[in-house]
Order: C-alpha cells, then sequence, then structure tokens
C-alpha cells in the first residue's frame, strides 16, 4: 500500500487494486491511530482518528478528490503535495 501523502504527521495511504475494496477510500494513519475515510465524501468509515485529523484528511481529501479516484480506478499511483 503506497504512501500518497504525508502532511502534520498524517500519512495517507491507497490500496492500488481498489475495486476489489469498494467503495473507494484511503487510509489514514496519525502515531497510533488508524481510520479509513471515503473519498466520495470525506468522512470517516471505519477507525479511530482524533477531530483535528479528521477535518485534516477531509480538507485533503475535498482538495484531491479528482486525483485520488482517478488513482482508485485506473490502479495508478501519484504522490500528492499535503495541504496547508
Amino acid at each position: 500500500m503506497p504512501t500518497i501523502s504525508i502532511f502534520y504527521g498524517i500519512i495517507i495511504m491507497m490500496y492500488l487494486k481498489g475495486k476489489k475494496h469498494n467503495p473507494p477510500h484511503v487510509h489514514a494513519f496519525y502515531g497510533e491511530k488508524a481510520a479509513t475515510f471515503f473519498i466520495s465524501n470525506g468522512e470517516i468509515m471505519d477507525g479511530d482518528f482524533p477531530n483535528r485529523g479528521k477535518t485534516l484528511v477531509k480538507e485533503f481529501i475535498t482538495k484531491y478528490k479528482n486525483e485520488l479516484l482517478d488513482m482508485w480506478n485506473n490502479g495508478t499511483y501519484r504522490k500528492l503535495d499535503g495541504i496547508e
């Protein structure tokens, strides 16, 4: 599972064989916390994540939604900048 982005200590990763793991989502890690987030709306799908981290991941997904969906649908990898 390649790392897509790292920002504010949050690591965003995605399985590139996504269609087998629908719906489209990313995995986020922060310290010992981990969660999956829907690409469609940035909401938490599963796991435990700090509130500020949830907000940052949602902002990241909103910013890069098209790129994330393209990676998911095509099984391609691209490193993305974080958010500021």
